[in-house]
Formats: C-alpha cells, sequence, structure tokens
C-alpha cells in the first residue's frame, strides 16, 4: 500500500498547489507539508477515505429522478449521443472478445462519483439490445448499491442472499421490463461484504454466470476506497476503468492501477467529457 499512499500525497500536494483541497470549501495551502497518520499515510485523505467507508454502512441516501435518469440514459433515450458513446464502447470490448475469450468484466473507478455504476448500467443495457445475446447485470456494491433504485426494481432477495444460500440465484435474478437486460441485485448489505466477494462461493457464482449468459457485467466499489475492485478484477475476465474528466487527478489512476493488474484492464472511460453531437453529423 506504499505506492497508493504516495500517490494520494502527490494528489493532495498538486490539489494544495491548485489551491483548493479535493473537499468543496477545504483549501490545501501548498507550502503547508501534508499530515501523517500512523502508518505513514496522508491523514487528510486518509480521513476522507474513511469517511467514505463509514457512509457505506448507513442507509442509502435518496436520490431524484433525475439522478435516476443519467444513470438509464440508454433505457430512457436509446438514440441519444451518449447512448451511443456507449455502443461504441460495446463495439470495442467485442472486437477485444474476438482476440480471446471476454465474458465477465468488471467495471470499476478510483474514488467514488466518478460514474462506474452508470458506465456499467449503460454498458448492459446497449449490450442486451444485441440480438439473441444473454447480459447479466451484477451490483457488487454491497455497500452502497445504486442499480435497483436507478431500474426502479423491488428484489425479493439479492447477491448477499445467494452468497450466503439465504436465497436462490433464479430467485435473486429480475429481468428489466421492456428490454432483455437481467439483473442480480442487492437486496441486503451485509456486515462482512469484502469477505463474501472473496469467497469460494463467490467464485464459482461468477463461474456459473458466465456459462448461462453470453456477458456477464458487475458493477464494483471504487478500487483506492476498498478491495473489493481488486478482488473482483482477479475473478473476471478482464475490467473497464471509469475516469472522471477534469475532476479524477491523474496521481489517482495511477494508484488505482498500482493495486489492480493492468494487464486485465481491456480500456479506459473517459466520463463527463463536454461534447458537441453535432460536430459528428449524427
Amino acid at each position: 500500500m506504499g505506492k497508493v499512499y504516495e500517490a494520494l500525497q502527490r494528489a493532495e500536494a498538486e490539489r494544495g498547489r491548485r489551491g483548493a483541497g479535493a473537499v468543496p470549501g477545504v483549501t490545501a495551502p501548498a507550502a503547508q507539508p501534508i499530515a501523517r497518520a500512523p502508518g505513514g499515510a496522508p491523514a487528510g485523505r486518509l480521513a476522507r477515505l474513511r469517511s467514505w467507508v463509514v457512509r457505506q454502512i448507513r442507509p442509502v441516501e435518496v436520490e431524484d429522478a433525475n439522478a435516476y435518469n443519467k444513470r438509464r440514459i440508454s433505457l430512457l433515450q436509446p438514440d441519444s449521443f451518449v447512448a451511443e458513446q456507449f455502443r461504441t464502447l460495446r463495439a470495442r470490448l467485442d472486437a477485444l472478445a474476438s482476440e480471446r475469450p471476454i465474458r465477465t468484466i468488471a467495471v470499476t473507478s478510483a474514488m467514488p462519483n466518478e460514474g462506474k455504476t452508470t458506465a456499467a448500467l449503460n454498458l448492459a443495457l446497449v449490450s442486451s439490445m444485441s440480438l439473441g445475446r444473454r447480459v447479466l447485470l451484477v451490483d457488487c456494491d454491497l455497500r452502497r448499491p445504486k442499480i435497483q433504485a436507478a431500474l426502479g426494481l423491488r428484489p425479493e432477495c439479492g447477491l448477499a442472499e445467494v452468497l450466503t444460500d439465504a436465497g436462490t440465484l433464479e430467485r435473486a435474478v429480475i429481468k428489466v421490463e421492456g428490454t432483455s437486460l437481467s439483473v442480480l441485485p442487492v437486496r441486503a448489505t451485509p456486515s462482512n461484504p469484502s469477505e463474501l466477494l472473496a469467497s469460494d462461493r463467490m467464485r464459482s457464482l461468477v463461474e456459473e454466470l458466465a456459462r448461462s449468459y453470453d456477458q456477464v457485467i458487475f458493477d464494483t466499489p471504487p478500487t483506492l476506497a476498498l478491495p473489493d475492485a481488486k478482488t473482483m478484477s482477479e475473478l473476471t475476465d478482464g475490467l473497464v476503468f471509469v475516469v472522471r474528466a477534469n475532476e479524477t487527478p491523474r496521481d489517482d489512476v495511477a494508484a488505482a492501477l498500482d493495486i489492480l493488474d493492468r494487464r486485465r484492464v481491456l480500456g479506459v472511460v473517459l466520463n463527463g467529457v463536454e461534447a458537441e453531437p453535432e460536430r459528428y453529423g449524427y
């Protein structure tokens, strides 16, 4: 973890040079050294990481309809410019899949709020639009799940119940109305999410899903905050890394890729880019 802390320190210093910290309303003067917690971690950034992890075990915040609609834009506006960008992503992944088997894909980011759930959901939606393709979207964020709320699902049981044998896979998987997409959501948030994802039961579940579906997409927690993304990257055929334009520090990306196996990264999605669709002629 030393490389991670060094990267976080560099990112903190860079924010200080720009005159603003990572948290709105908090400044970090460049002239001041970065405080370090026991063990060598930057105290400020480590505190924010811990704060985010603590928030994950609290009830999920209620988001407005606009936030949900942005996450499922490929469903609500399948002919939109954004939906076409996810079709392009689908095509590039299909091209890679022609060279080697890629049936299971994890989607992650360095930190929260960078758009990984939006990317996972929309990639799954456009992939399910391919004729005859069986696609499953799995919500692996057992602390702060968002998939079922974005799609308006009411699961009777979910991933945690399947992993603990408190529910069956057949009962947990939900077909999204009006689409051919299936979803394995999260209903209960367990006390040991990281251990469940790293269990032999999860490994066997991934293998079972790969046999049952043409493509399985896993929405995983951020890489720098939790170990879950690293775990899922080792269980899947590859991963897609999401970066938010003009917000994600390069050092955060480098630190996350140091944790993940770079050889398993299929590509990077640059999210939140200001684009002018009319310039493309369609």
